[in-house]
């Protein structure tokens, strides 16, 4: 999958190449025709122009009427020898009459976009008229068509390649969930078959020692078996007084940890706090925090869990003194498959984030981390 969309990218970049270079080539030769017949249109402007003033008795006015009127896209400013402006045409007029420096602004444009057309009088070359113009709408639009078009290519593979994706990730998550389920339906067995054995065990004397730490590990696995079942489908929430359930699992993890490890859980609420939630998924997502909080330490330092509430939230703040996390990297710890440990799949951050924010709507990120200090991972919660 991943090749077929790294081959999609590939092909559409190099149509998408392909498609500009050719419309910019023949853009720029399309903009040389128009120039090259903008310049002569111009030059018989220029012309007319002048015939009108030199020769009216003798010039047919039909003929230099018609050519000064049917120019009504290229605009035109006209200059005497003293380079002074004694007239113009195609020319936003209100602009030419709320500012004075409009026409020399656009003078100086058009000098620097083409030599001028230049005319002098035959009865006393002194007098040399020199017409500058600009460029017309058409051409414009010609000149900027590439850079339209090279826009709308861009959005097209954009919008191609965020549909690739977002359906390469949809594929994934669905093996995700069914791998989830399935490992819930084939642990189902021999979890039910532990029970039984559990109950037998309980009718022998002997035994008693043993029968209620066998008993705490198959409500283990069963619990496990509980929070795959869930993955990929819509969890029932209910409202739940999260400092309990919080204690209990680091409870759970205190037992699990070394003996210099330190547990703090802190409310600074003035009372209970309820959250609307599924407890088996929130304890997996805390069991997930505080095992990373663990790895991160090496065996001695502090784990402490802090609540707070706001008007709207609830705000859980789980804070180690391990080893904390660069900068760099917090946003890509919650990244499938990242992590910085030699053994597990880097997916207990990521799988986290995804229970906080699609299953209970609130959000996972890190809050705070310093090498060498610690880190503090925050939840929040709706209230």
């Amino acid at each position: 999958m991943l090749r077929g969309l790294f081959n999609w990218k590939t092909l559409l970049s190099l149509l998408a190449i392909a498609i500009v270079t050719g419309t910019i080539f023949y853009s720029q030769l399309l903009a040389k025709k128009i120039a090259v017949r903008e310049r002569q249109q111009v030059e018989q402007w220029a012309e007319a122009s002048q015939f009108l003033i030199r020769a009216p008795m003798e010039a047919d006015l039909r003929v230099a009427t018609r050519i000064l009127t049917e120019n009504d896209f290229v605009p035109i400013i006209e200059t005497n020898e003293r380079d002074s402006i004694v007239n113009y045409v195609n020319l936003d007029s209100s602009k030419v009459s709320a500012s004075a420096l409009y026409l020399k602004e656009q003078l100086i444009k058009f000098k620097q976009l083409h030599p001028p057309v230049s005319w002098s009088d035959p009865t006393d070359a002194a007098k040399v008229n020199r017409f500058y113009y600009g460029e017309s709408a058409l051409l414009k639009q010609v000149r900027y068509f590439p850079i339209v078009q090279l826009c709308i290519v861009a959005l097209f593979i954009a919008l191609t390649i965020v549909s690739l994706q977002t359906s390469y990730r949809s594929s994934q998550n669905q093996v995700w969930a069914g791998m989830a389920k399935e490992t819930a339906h084939q642990l189902g067995t021999p979890v039910s078959s532990l029970q039984g054995w559990v109950e037998m065990l309980r009718e022998i004397p002997a035994a008693g020692h043993v029968v209620a730490d066998l008993e705490k590990d198959v409500d283990r696995l069963q619990l496990i078996t509980d929070r795959f079942g869930k993955i990929g489908s819509t969890p029932k929430l209910e409202r739940t007084e999260l400092v309990a359930q919080i204690s209990a699992m680091v409870d759970y993890m205190k037992k699990r940890a070394g003996g210099k490890i330190v547990f703090s859980v802190e409310n600074k609420s003035a009372g209970p706090v309820y959250a609307h939630l599924s407890p088996p998924l929130f304890d997996w997502v805390m069991e997930n925090l505080l095992k990373n909080a663990l790895d991160a330490m090496n065996g001695d330092g502090a784990i402490t869990v802090v609540l707070t509430t706001s008007e709207k939230e609830v705000i859980i703040d789980v804070t180690d003194t391990g080893k904390g996390i660069p900068k760099p990297q917090w946003s890509r710890v919650f990244t499938p498959g990242f992590t910085t440990k030699k053994r597990g799949w880097g997916l207990g951050l990521s799988l986290s984030r995804r229970i906080i924010v699609e299953y209970h709507r609130g959000t996972l990120f890190v809050k705070h981390s310093e090498p060498g200090k610690g880190t503090t991972f925050t939840i929040t919660l709706k209230k």
